[in-house]
């Protein structure tokens, strides 16, 4: 969809039906200009046409597909046959952001296949405005407990701290552990409930959190929001954290690691590095972190560093104290 289709989208914003007179005027170009990209907006499924002649108006429109799947046998890819069928709300999506959305589906039901111990999975497509909206449920044991209870962890929490570095997975005969991971970073936005936890991952405004749910979610439930005209570029996500066509990089947001934005224990540090092996470069971000103690800073930068050489460690976001404990705890190393 051009720039001007966006600007005559902003307009029916609201639930406004418009003339294609208003729609001209409002835009400052021709009847017939405005009827040329009203029509592409129709033939797109983002308008529908109410009335005939001069009495002709258009309003936005929101369509929802809704599809529920037994998954004893169940293939992802059968499922994306289904909700990019022709008429569906995948259908005749612009080529990137069918890409993205393309993947993120099949990789979410393929977790649920293999995962969640349900007996179904839902999978819901709808259009709002100029987004995608993805949500695939199931019922079953749940994604932070499954992860929790299969790798032996302390809680759901630092299962979704597990989940968040990229490469966690239960079932390494079978599975990377990339599919959340490069699923978060694909979509716009992105939110896993399950239990009592919500993890986002907000492309647009650069942000991660934590938050709970109440009351709890039985089972998972995955959102990812795919905007059509401006979706993420899949190719440059995967050259980001990928050398040699191996997952080789990774981000870690360090708040995630701990209840508030201190970080000042040893164990606090522990959580954060265990598994990080696994890459050859890892991106530690500090943004909104307040204060790291010399410990923490000591164990990730020292020890940790001095144990496992052959990963660079590289520390960014971090405000001037948070930077001189780093510094320092590098500096050590380097005359150990």
């Amino acid at each position: 969809m051009k720039d001007r289709n966006r600007q005559i989208d902003d307009l029916f914003q609201g639930g406004h039906s418009l003339r294609a007179g208003e729609v001209a005027g409002a835009l400052g170009v021709t009847r017939q200009t405005a009827h040329r990209h009203l029509r592409e907006l129709v033939a797109a499924g983002y308008l529908v046409v109410e009335g005939a002649g001069r009495s002709t108006r258009y309003r936005k429109t929101n369509p929802v597909d809704e599809r529920r799947y037994a998954i004893a046998g169940l293939e992802e890819d059968r499922v994306w046959s289904d909700m990019s069928a022709p008429g569906m709300v995948a259908s005749d999506l612009p080529k990137a952001a069918e890409k993205v959305l393309h993947y993120v589906l099949t990789e979410l039901v393929n977790n649920a296949i293999d995962h969640s111990g349900s007996v179904e999975v839902e999978v819901r497509l709808a259009r709002v405005d100029l987004t995608i909206e993805l949500e695939v449920s199931d019922h079953g044991v749940g994604v932070f407990r499954h992860v929790r209870d299969k790798l032996g962890l302390e809680s759901e929490i630092h299962a979704l701290q597990e989940l968040s570095k990229g490469k966690t997975t239960t079932m390494p005969s079978h599975h990377t552990g990339e599919g959340i991971f490069f699923s978060s970073k694909a979509a716009n936005r992105f939110l896993i409930e399950s239990g009592e936890l919500r993890w986002i991952v907000d492309s647009r405004k650069n942000d991660t959190a934590v938050g709970t749910v109440a009351p709890p979610v039985h089972g998972t439930t995955v959102r990812a929001e795919v905007d059509s005209e401006k979706p993420n570029d899949l190719t440059a996500i995967f050259a980001e954290y990928t050398r040699d066509f191996v997952f080789s990089r990774t981000r870690t947001v360090v708040r995630l690691f701990a209840i508030g934005t201190e970080f000042v224990s040893r164990s606090e540090a522990k959580r954060l590095v265990h598994g990080l092996e696994k890459f050859r470069e890892v991106v530690l971000d500090f943004e909104g972190v307040d204060l790291v103690g010399q410990g923490f800073a000591d164990e990730v930068f020292r020890v940790w560093a001095h144990q496992h050489p052959e990963v660079l460690l590289i520390p960014t976001g971090m405000n001037e104290p948070i930077a001189f404990m780093i510094e320092r705890a590098i500096r050590e190393r380097a005359e150990s």
